[in-house]
């Protein structure tokens, strides 16, 4: 199975993680060892912070 290249990049994963508090998770042991309910709430956060950057760019 192919792995798909990832639209968000590592450095935004890892603001987006050490805000939700589980880098140290991330850093020790990748994404295998963070939950699903974290990975979604980081995909929430990544999309809160798309919506912000394409409203301010309409403005």
């Amino acid at each position: 199975m192919s792995r798909r290249r990832s639209t968000m990049s590592d450095n935004l994963k890892q603001q987006i993680a050490q805000e939700l508090g589980f880098s140290d998770t991330l850093n020790q042991e990748g994404f295998s060892g963070v939950s699903s309910r974290d990975c979604g709430n980081m995909v929430k956060k990544a999309i809160e912070i798309a919506e912000r950057n394409m409203t301010g760019r309409l403005s």
